[in-house]
């Protein structure tokens, strides 16, 4: 069940939210566990019982490692990271591992192995990373975890952010679940329903319109693809994919503050990043922040004490150990994203350029000013999510080589007026956070508006809500892209 459903739109929400703010405070919790379930339930109905299980399972391995010593506690930490490091790599990744083995088989004349394919669950990359968020904590001793059971799986299953993010880590949201009145306030609910409502019309009237012509594009053969065909469609998904996750983000956050709950921000204009290092600190943030928190940071930390204080190959010890845990990373972090080369690529591409940043580009862009670095920053990020959207690496490269040699060609895609509508409206709203006070304007809105403002902005959220619907019950639905990982 998604978001941007008509049955999630018309009949989940509208009957979640009268029960739960019916209903005494005590049960709110309970409830909307029982929701959570149903929600995931809906789009994984064969994983509940294996998630469960080991949900069950991390509770029980976190109450016994806060109180346990040396070496116990690490072997307890292990057991839970393998546990859910092997869920992962069983689901989303064995039918990849299969499938390259059977191609070595092909190779030297074997005959492939017979494998039954094994469906994705829907949110399974994110529901693991917060179950590590909290194991790692309190194996770390930041935080200690949830003294009650259903907590923990509050914690884990809270359906507005299960399936795509934000990652959120146990000290930022423990608390709300034990007790978050002071934020059931009319208030909140109305900034969280209008925050909602941003999302909806991100991923609806803008995402999907801009989808629709973005598949037609991929789907062309080389012969019938033009150069300029070509970076339409590549500049085009490079905004479907902001509009279409930010928009997922900006829905999770609206509907956890209407029920009394704050996530973290998950992304801040990051097309207006002058450089690949500024934009991971503006996309998805809090997955940035987990890579660098719990992989980039220790495994640096773990390098400086292993590596002698001496050059190699005329580079410092430090700047070599920068290398080689951002290339780990950022390869990690493209393979997260899905069991296939070009992802992996896609990862390598940026960790490429996050080491020339440190090395020297970021000295270059600052001399250039501000409007080239940024111009040749989105120029980067073009070409980087060609490789993440193209079904594989070889199609990846045939529509990079397309948009490069700046020729014609016929072809069947008709660009019509309203795709070229919503391209300039998803240009404006991309870069608009770049216009003074723009940005705290915003800031202002998502946080603390007035009560006119609020005013002005319920009744256009109603009345968008109404365009949403009308658009999706017409048009069909599309997922999210982030639903695939």
């Amino acid at each position: 069940m998604a978001f941007s459903s008509s049955i999630f739109l018309l009949w989940f929400l509208p009957l979640f939210l009268i029960l739960y703010f019916l209903l005494p405070y005590k049960l709110k919790n309970w409830f909307l566990l029982l929701a959570s379930i149903f929600f995931f339930a809906w789009s994984a109905p064969e994983f509940v019982i294996v998630l469960g299980g080991s949900i069950i399972t991390d509770f029980v391995i976190m109450r016994f490692m806060r109180n346990a010593e040396s070496p116990s506690r690490k072997w307890l930490f292990l057991l839970s990271v393998i546990m859910n490091l092997g869920l992962l790599v069983y689901f989303k990744y064995m039918n990849f591992f299969v499938d390259q083995f059977n191609s070595v088989l092909n190779l030297f004349g074997g005959k492939p192995e017979d494998w039954t394919r094994i469906a994705l669950p829907v949110g399974i990359s994110f529901i693991t990373f917060q179950k590590l968020s909290c194991i790692l904590e309190v194996y770390k001793k930041r935080h200690p975890g949830f003294d009650q059971f259903q907590d923990y799986a509050l914690y884990i299953l809270m359906f507005p952010q299960i399936l795509s993010g934000p990652i959120v880590r146990p000290g930022q949201i423990s608390e709300q679940i034990t007790d978050r009145r002071e934020q059931n306030t009319i208030d909140n609910k109305l900034t969280g329903f209008c925050r909602f409502i941003i999302g909806l019309s991100k991923k609806v009237l803008i995402a999907d319109v801009l989808g629709v012509t973005v598949n037609e594009i991929f789907a062309l053969p080389a012969g019938e693809l033009s150069s300029g065909l070509a970076w339409t469609g590549a500049i085009a998904y490079t905004f479907q994919i902001y509009f279409d996750f930010s928009g997922y983000s900006d829905m999770a956050i609206g509907l956890a503050r209407m029920i009394g709950f704050r996530l973290p921000e998950n992304f801040n204009s990051p097309y207006l990043s002058t450089s690949i290092t500024e934009f991971w600190r503006r996309w998805h943030m809090t997955l940035s922040l987990w890579f660098r928190d719990y992989l980039f940071l220790p495994l640096a930390y773990s390098l400086s004490r292993k590596i002698p204080a001496e050059k190699y190959r005329g580079l410092k010890t430090e700047m070599l150990i920068y290398i080689v845990s951002a290339l780990t990373t950022f390869l990690l972090c493209g393979f997260w994203h899905g069991a296939a080369w070009s992802f992996v690529v896609w990862g390598l591409f940026h960790g490429f350029f996050i080491i020339i940043d440190r090395l020297f580009l970021l000295k270059f862009l600052k001399m250039t000013g501000r409007g080239p670095a940024v111009l040749f920053t989105f120029l980067i990020l073009v070409i980087g999510w060609v490789i993440f959207r193209a079904d594989n690496l070889p199609a990846a490269f045939i529509f990079l080589g397309k948009m490069f040699t700046f020729g014609g060609a016929e072809n069947q895609v008709w660009l019509n007026s309203k795709f070229w509508t919503i391209f300039c409206i998803a240009i404006f709203f991309s870069f608009w956070a770049g216009i003074k006070k723009v940005d705290p304007w915003i800031g202002k809105l998502y946080e603390s508006p007035s009560n006119k403002t609020m005013v002005t902005i319920a009744i256009l959220a109603m009345l968008f809500f109404i365009l949403n619907v009308a658009t999706i019950t017409s048009s069909g639905f599309n997922p999210f892209i982030y639903f695939r990982f």
